[in-house]
């Protein structure tokens, strides 16, 4: 049964399977598996509270970091269940979409558990999407890019409507999940680096290497499609996933100039700026592009968070171990 366009889709029938790696994928999210409450809160509760626990540059950043990714991680469950799931033949690749939806709802839950945990304004943070045009920019222009794909009437039958089904897929894939929540990952990251925020940081460690999962298995999934519809993939589409990937790494740097305007403790937006083109060049490689700005990496300690295994002290939390190899594949 082919991964999209199948004459019949049977999701019960699994086996045979057609495609191991989208099983692989599924095993992988499984063997990740985590929930936020397994994260303490308390010194994070007492950096928020108290006067000197935090400056209000970095009380700016966790602030726009929790208002991105509230919404974001909506987003992206929507458009797997409502578009990808719906146009995606194959039963083993269904499964997986399943997990990842769950995944998703594991990260809103983990930006309420946030929330809640600090105390903080709902309506502040689930609403900054629209008063923060930074942030607002970034959200529009994934959904844009994906408006006809949520049409109920859409079909990926024919090239064009592969080629529609393949920029949805590029768009939340590799310019969302991709591109868009990785200088927000290496803001939270950096702060649990200097033992601030250390459970919320730990949560987007976690939320990191659930990421690298969904990227690696939406790349594959890309490439599947390519393989199987011959022609869908043209100059003109990979002159237009090339503006693309641009356009997502200048909004990606404005978010972080705007998240982190003064810089703090050796990090500024500069240096996000620069992390975000080395992300978007590792992003084209994978499409089998070139790369289009040959940034080195500025923050080399980001690949310690797709690590294969998580260890915790047994009397601190709970064992969470990540044995999914294929997380180190794309950071």
């Amino acid at each position: 049964m082919p991964i999209i366009n199948a004459s019949q889709t049977d999701p019960n029938k699994i086996l045979p399977i057609r495609y191991p790696w989208a099983r692989e994928y599924y095993r992988a999210g499984v063997a990740n598996n985590w929930t936020p409450e397994e994260v303490s809160m308390q010194r994070d509760v007492e950096q928020w509270r108290s006067a000197s626990g935090l400056s209000p540059d970095e009380r700016r950043l966790v602030l726009w970091n929790l208002g991105f990714f509230s919404t974001a991680e909506s987003l992206t469950a929507n458009n797997i269940v409502l578009a990808v799931y719906r146009h995606i033949t194959n039963p083993e690749a269904r499964q997986y979409l399943l997990r990842q939806a769950y995944e998703e709802a594991i990260h809103t839950d983990a930006f309420i558990y946030s929330c809640d945990t600090l105390g903080l304004d709902p309506d502040e943070v689930y609403n900054m999407y629209l008063r923060i045009p930074s942030i607002r920019d970034k959200d529009d222009f994934v959904v844009g890019l994906t408006r006809s794909v949520l049409d109920p009437g859409f079909s990926t039958e024919g090239l064009e409507g592969v080629r529609r089904f393949l920029r949805d897929l590029i768009g939340y894939y590799v310019l969302m999940e991709g591109i868009f929540f990785y200088a927000g990952f290496a803001m939270m990251l950096a702060l649990r680096r200097q033992n601030k925020m250390v459970g919320i940081g730990e949560q987007f460690e976690y939320i990191m290497r659930d990421e690298s999962l969904h990227l690696a298995f939406g790349c594959e999934l890309i490439s599947t499609i390519r393989a199987e519809n011959p022609g869908a993939w043209n100059d003109q589409l990979e002159a237009e996933v090339a503006g693309l990937v641009e356009q997502a790494v200048v909004h990606e740097q404005r978010y972080a100039e705007d998240a982190c305007p003064r810089g703090l403790l050796g990090l500024n937006a500069g240096l996000f700026g620069a992390y975000v083109e080395y992300v978007a060049d590792r992003r084209l490689e994978r499409l089998g592009m070139p790369k289009r700005y040959g940034t080195a990496n500025p923050f080399p300690w980001m690949s310690q968070a797709t690590d294969l295994v998580k260890e915790k002290n047994f009397f601190e939390t709970r064992v969470n171990e990540y044995q999914g190899a294929l997380a180190l594949r794309w950071d």
